[in-house]
């Protein structure tokens, strides 16, 4: 069962490659919201169980401390045939660690939400489609992550005022939303709209903790939604990028060369997706510091505090296990 109590409010700071390192994960759990990295950051699979265990060593820390430790996920390729050996092996140190909860994406959560539920983890997963939904709940996972159009880095295109209610057509168990939000009055939005969480990626980018490079935070602050470019000409894929850091590296964002293939970019020798071309979403244009997640976390509680409705979040939230 999972804790929720430890929850100051019901975000998820979004897994993130190369952003979401070990000092935001900590941080954003003793903040009091859920810390998230990818299973890939740590790169190698023994690097991995030292950031499960330091992150264990943390929250014992602060528990004896007297303090209070959020939940963390774990993001990682659910059944896939990309790179079999080294995924059973992120699934075995998570296993070892007991995440609470795992996000995963990229194929069928199925071996994952069985190996989960032995330890009394939950198992999210990452969906942009009506059609990815409905085949994530018949493989039995206990809740999903609806990427919405806006959301930063890998991106969905439907609006979550039509995504989030067609799913609740078929699903009864807890969401989370992504897309755009980074202030308490969106948080307060998406639960009225009926999710159970929110996750929150640019916002969080642009923290002191944080493992990108200043260059991209101060970009953040500086850019506004229309600096935002949907496209699967950086990563081979679909997803929201800044235009600046295209034009740092020498790009056109309204020329760019077309992808060989999925996974394929045809970026120019040295020009890397996430490294020099960085990632942002709409909710750019509400940011306007580089703050401690702590300071984040405090302005987005009393935001939410002041915009949302009576309903109990944490009645609901508990009643997920």
């Amino acid at each position: 069962m999972i804790n929720w109590d430890t929850l100051r409010i019901p975000v998820m700071a979004a897994p993130m490659f190369i952003v979401s390192n070990l000092d935001l994960v900590i941080g954003a759990c003793q903040a009091g919201v859920i810390g998230a990295f990818p299973s890939a950051n740590p790169r190698a699979p023994e690097t991995l169980d030292t950031w499960l265990h330091r992150i264990r060593e943390a929250e014992k820390e602060t528990l004896d401390q007297g303090g209070t430790f959020a939940p963390f996920c774990v993001n990682m390729l659910a059944s896939s045939a990309l790179d079999k050996e080294r995924r059973a092996a992120a699934l075995a140190t998570v296993r070892k660690h007991e995440a609470p909860l795992i996000l995963t994406n990229m194929g069928d959560p199925r071996e994952v939400v069985e190996a989960a539920h032995e330890w009394g983890g939950r198992v999210f997963h990452d969906v942009t489609t009506i059609r990815h939904a409905e085949k994530a709940v018949e493989a039995g996972v206990d809740g999903l992550m609806l990427v919405c159009a806006g959301a930063g880095g890998h991106a969905g295109t439907l609006s979550p005022f039509s995504f989030l209610p067609r799913v609740r057509q078929f699903f009864d168990g807890p969401i989370m939303l992504a897309g755009g939000i980074a202030d308490g009055n969106g948080i307060a939005a998406a639960l009225a709209l009926g999710a159970d969480l929110v996750v929150m990626g640019t916002r969080f980018i642009a923290t002191k903790e944080s493992g990108t490079f200043d260059a991209h935070k101060e970009m953040l602050v500086s850019s506004k939604s229309e600096d935002v470019l949907f496209t699967d000409a950086i990563a081979g894929l679909p997803a929201s990028f800044l235009k600046p850091s295209m034009v740092n590296v020498g790009l056109d964002p309204d020329n760019l060369p077309a992808p060989l293939g999925q996974h394929r970019p045809n970026l120019p020798a040295g020009v890397k997706p996430w490294k020099s071309v960085w990632s942002g979403g709409h909710s750019t244009g509400l940011i306007s510091d580089v703050p401690a997640v702590q300071t984040v976390v405090d302005r987005l509680g009393k935001e939410f505090d002041a915009a949302r409705s009576p309903l109990d979040w944490r009645r609901a939230l508990a009643e997920i296990g």
